[in-house]
């Protein structure tokens, strides 16, 4: 296939394990070299067989190269082990790439050119807009006060006393 450097023999949980670390950081071409180093100390027809054969599929899909997946995952159609996991995933590969509006997507910024556009890019803060203080009014002129009693004070006062005789009738 690709030139690949073997790594160098170990028991096939290790290399599976740092397949699986290295596909999960993104680094598939690594993935790939350790996931076939670990087919190759398993029986192809196994169940680890099956789940390297698998991860291999996701590997070379991630890499771009969608054939290489294909053409794995359907050999894995008849693996005792995984042809249902094949299967779904077979779906998944042969299903047709939907184009996404651009609106969807979020343009992340480059962070390894931050320091060249050091005071280039920098944003400065707007000046806070004050909000306007109420004006004060003039304070009011005693005389021009109603100082005459509220009826209603009496009679919410009446009210209350009704209630409370009320309740102490009752009890």
């Amino acid at each position: 296939m690709n030139d690949r450097a073997t790594p160098p023999a170990t028991d096939f949980v290790t290399l599976f394990q740092a397949a699986q670390q290295a596909f999960e950081r993104g680094q598939y071409q690594n993935s790939i070299t350790l996931l076939e180093a670990a087919g190759k100390q398993v029986l192809p027809a196994s169940r680890q067989g099956g789940e390297v054969k698998l991860w291999l599929v996701n590997a070379y899909q991630a890499l771009g190269e969608a054939e290489t997946a294909i053409a794995l995952c359907e050999a894995l159609l008849t693996h005792p082990f995984v042809s249902k996991k094949a299967r779904d995933l077979m779906y998944i590969l042969k299903a047709p790439v939907l184009e996404r509006p651009k609106e969807w997507l979020t343009e992340i910024p480059d962070l390894q050119r931050l320091e060249e556009s050091a005071g280039r890019d920098r944003y400065a803060s707007a000046p806070a807009k004050s909000t306007p203080r109420p004006t004060q009014s003039a304070p009011l002129d005693p005389t021009e006060i109603n100082h005459q009693d509220n009826q209603f004070v009496w009679v919410a006062i009446g009210i209350l006393l009704l209630v409370c005789g009320g309740v102490v009738w009752f009890f």
